[in-house]
């Protein structure tokens, strides 16, 4: 089990999200970097869709009140185990008793949220099928909230035996994507683009976007030239799911994020493919993101390029404690 020694804001308790319940109203919340959650799971044996710790404000720091094998994905923190230095996208066992402090984002890779997996996954209860945290509605992961100084987190197991001391090359440096030397998503044209200006739409491609400090959990606002419709448009509220691109009367975009409301009635301009969104939750307040026009089979294929990328994980981590279990 681990204590929390911080009260930084909005670390949450996160698995893969609650599918299957956009129907009820209930968004799906979820890691905003499931590629770094998932690969630390792979990493300490634990189902792909364990449920770990998010964290996006630093400094953080959790004491270990027992012997337990951790993940660290996401973000370099700059992370330190009773002040011994730690790799990122690593493997660690910690001692009872020993404090790991995370410190703020630094690297070429310019992540934002870090991911604390531990040995067998933080156990919380399920809530319609997941251990998310649903802040909005106050229900999954600890007590529906985000963590504080002298919460108690249990782990399903302490690890005991199994390798650690290895890592990853990080998804951001094995399939990077920039354009112009900004870091890129790729985005589909959504049922409204046509009735946007065609400067518009050509403005939205060749530019970049700041992502502002008014950007959540729930949705990034973008500033950048505004997105002006050929005519105005008013919409009865839809289904929206995490990715999709709406454009309000100001004509500055919002991306909805991981806890993204079901519905909504702005015009839908485009949609973050689900392969690039786990690049946008780690893109930090303030950064400037560019967009890259993709189709349909193309984004088809970056979602199998990513499952194949967790594929070699789980193949290298088997490989790895064959070797250490031969010597």
């Amino acid at each position: 089990m681990i204590e929390i020694l911080s009260n930084a804001a909005l670390a949450t308790v996160q698995d893969l999200g609650r599918n299957g319940s956009l129907r009820w109203g209930v968004g799906t919340s979820g890691a905003m970097d499931d590629l770094a959650l998932a690969a630390g799971n792979l990493m300490l044996g634990n189902p792909v869709g364990a449920a770990g710790i998010e964290i996006p404000v630093f400094p953080f720091k959790v004491r270990f009140g027992a012997d337990c094998a951790f993940a660290l994905t996401g973000a370099d923190c700059d992370a330190r185990l009773d002040e011994r230095p730690l790799l990122p996208w690593w493997t660690h066992r910690a001692r009872a008793g020993e404090v790991l402090a995370l410190g703020v984002p630094k690297g070429p890779m310019r992540a934002s949220r870090a991911l604390l997996c531990l040995s067998g996954g933080v156990d919380v209860p399920e809530v319609l099928g997941s251990r998310s945290t649903q802040l909005r509605g106050a229900f999954g992961g600890f007590e529906g909230r985000a963590l504080k100084r002298g919460d108690v987190l249990r782990c399903g197991h302490d690890g005991h035996g199994r390798p650690t001391g290895f890592g990853l090359v990080p998804p951001a440096l094995a399939m990077p994507l920039q354009r112009d030397g900004i870091a890129a998503v790729r985005v589909l044209p959504a049922a409204e683009y046509l009735a946007f200006e065609p400067a518009s739409r050509e403005a939205f491609w060749d530019r970049d976007w700041k992502i502002t400090a008014q950007s959540d959990r729930y949705g990034y606002r973008l500033d950048g030239e505004a997105l002006r419709p050929i005519a105005p448009m008013e919409l009865l509220s839809h289904g929206i799911v995490p990715g999709v691109i709406q454009v309000p009367h100001s004509g500055q975009p919002i991306v909805q994020m991981r806890d993204a409301q079901p519905s909504g009635g702005y015009p839908k301009f485009g949609t973050v493919i689900e392969a690039d969104l786990w690049r946008l939750g780690q893109a930090p307040i303030g950064s400037r993101i560019r967009f890259i026009e993709t189709t349909w089979a193309q984004a088809v294929a970056a979602r199998d390029e990513a499952r194949q990328w967790l594929a070699k994980v789980e193949r290298m981590v088997a490989l790895h404690c064959s070797a250490r279990g031969a010597r």
